[in-house]
């Protein structure tokens, strides 16, 4: 066994799907996410397992919408799914109907079917992305051949309302997000020239169940997770640099968790705790430093690690170390601002 591998202990290594890998562009800089995330370590029961569980998923009202709303789009060989994205005629494959076949013949049956253009709207495709080393099996919720720019267009299908035109940019970028990882597999399984930098995101109007479509340019989202991906291929270097007691098997007791966990740097963030499992755990250990505050504020006190001496360097009690001046001027600036508007 590698040492990659030996760091979860004797398990199966957790699998990915494209919100998890989505999410690892939340916080590139971050190696202990990194580490965990190559290594297949279940960070839900690690989290548990020292006490600091987090809390994700949908709500179950949220999950039968958005069941409900999908369904209504593809009933009928997608006849509402059609109007909604421009009439596009053609034959209409669910794939997930052949439930019998394994994941790899469901691929190499999505290649097969999207080489041929009679094939305009497939649904439960199934792509694969390497991550770190690992096979990850991906199903968009459809893809769309367009016959006006000849080119296969992902469609992700969401019930999160867009109301007066606007929907919850937090929502949208999750979406996006997720979409460039379906585009990226994608690409990989017929080439970049096949598949458009623009996906289409389908969700309801307003509170109602009525369908419309926006387009969404991912490239971005692309650059993003390419670099995202190749960082985690490379991190089997960082992992051969740890200590040979760093271990994730969750057989050990807490303490000895904890101390493999804190082995690893961490980059807390407020956002983590709507992307990472790890991030209450984080979040304790980061408290009264300046990351604790969010990204903005440790990038302009670069150098400085602890709100104290943040306040010290504001009340011009403790001199600023080297590197540090920049962020102090920063800091007493804004502190005779602040006496200022109270005065």
């Amino acid at each position: 066994m590698n040492r990659v591998d030996s760091l979860r202990g004797p398990v199966p290594g957790k699998r990915h799907n494209a919100r998890t890998i989505a999410a690892l562009t939340g916080n590139p800089g971050c190696t202990r996410r990194a580490v965990l995330d190559a290594a297949g370590v279940d960070k839900p029961r690690l989290a548990q397992a020292i006490g600091f569980p987090g809390r994700f998923g949908q709500s179950r009202f949220a999950l039968a919408r958005g069941n409900a709303f999908e369904a209504m789009l593809k009933a009928n060989d997608g006849a509402l799914l059609r109007s909604v994205l421009g009439d596009i005629s053609g034959d209409y494959v669910d794939i997930g109907d052949d439930s019998d076949e394994t994941l790899n013949a469901r691929n190499a049956r999505t290649r097969e079917l999207l080489t041929d253009q009679k094939t305009k709207l497939l649904d439960h495709p199934m792509l694969t992305i390497e991550v770190a080393g690992q096979t990850v099996f991906l199903e968009p919720d459809l893809i769309a051949f367009q016959p006006a720019g000849g080119l296969l267009q992902v469609v992700e299908i969401k019930s999160f309302a867009i109301v007066d035109g606007q929907a919850d940019g937090a929502k949208v970028s999750a979406a996006a997000i997720q979409a460039a990882v379906y585009v990226l597999a994608l690409r990989r399984l017929l080439g970049e020239e096949r598949v458009s930098h623009e996906v289409v995101l389908v969700a309801p109007v307003d509170f109602s169940m009525t369908p419309v479509a926006v387009v969404l340019d991912v490239r971005k989202q692309l650059s993003t997770l390419r670099r995202q991906l190749s960082r985690l291929a490379s991190v089997s270097s960082l992992i051969a640099e740890l200590p040979p007691w760093v271990s994730f098997d969750l057989a050990q007791p807490a303490p000895q968790l904890i101390k493999s966990i804190e082995a690893l740097t961490a980059r807390y963030a407020p956002e983590c705790l709507s992307s990472c499992e790890m991030s209450v755990y984080c979040r304790s250990e980061a408290a009264g430093t300046t990351g604790a505050l969010g990204r903005p504020v440790r990038d302009a006190l670069g150098g400085v690690e602890s709100i104290e001496e943040a306040l010290a360097l504001a009340d011009g009690v403790r001199e600023p170390a080297e590197g540090q001046a920049e962020a102090a001027a920063l800091l007493r600036a804004a502190r005779r601002l602040r006496d200022e508007a109270l005065s």
